[in-house]
């Protein structure tokens, strides 16, 4: 497994941007299928978006056009980038791994297929 922490989050008025940051390691970090996830209180969490080792990305529709995942395998470094913040956004924010050869889809919406997970970033949107 690799062991992944995020950074980054923070408070920020609606129409705002943040960008969240997961570090992580592990040799095959490459290879891996990374994930971001969200849970906002009193909800389940529920998923973000995703990166898989060819660097194709899946976004849930709620983040499509204003949320951006990218990857720097050199650096081992895994980012979200949000724009157009939502008071609805307001979640603590997680980064998520699990083995490229492990799944048969990289996607936001199988949570229960990441075996690796960061402790969280708050991220607070106000309106």
């Amino acid at each position: 497994q690799v062991q992944l922490m995020e950074s980054g989050g923070g408070s920020v008025q609606a129409g705002g941007s943040l960008r969240l940051s997961c570090a992580a390691s592990g040799r095959t970090y490459g290879r891996y299928c990374m994930g971001w996830f969200r849970q906002a209180p009193g909800k389940e969490r529920e998923g973000v978006a995703t990166i898989d080792r060819d660097g194709r990305t899946t976004y849930a529709d709620s983040v499509k056009g204003r949320f951006t995942i990218s990857k720097d395998n050199g650096k081992n470094t895994l980012s979200l980038e949000m724009n157009n913040l939502k008071p609805e956004d307001t979640a603590i924010y997680y980064c998520a791994a699990v083995p490229g050869w492990v799944v048969s889809y990289c996607s936001e919406r199988y949570p229960g297929d990441f075996e690796s997970w960061g402790q969280g970033a708050q991220v607070t949107v106000s309106s």
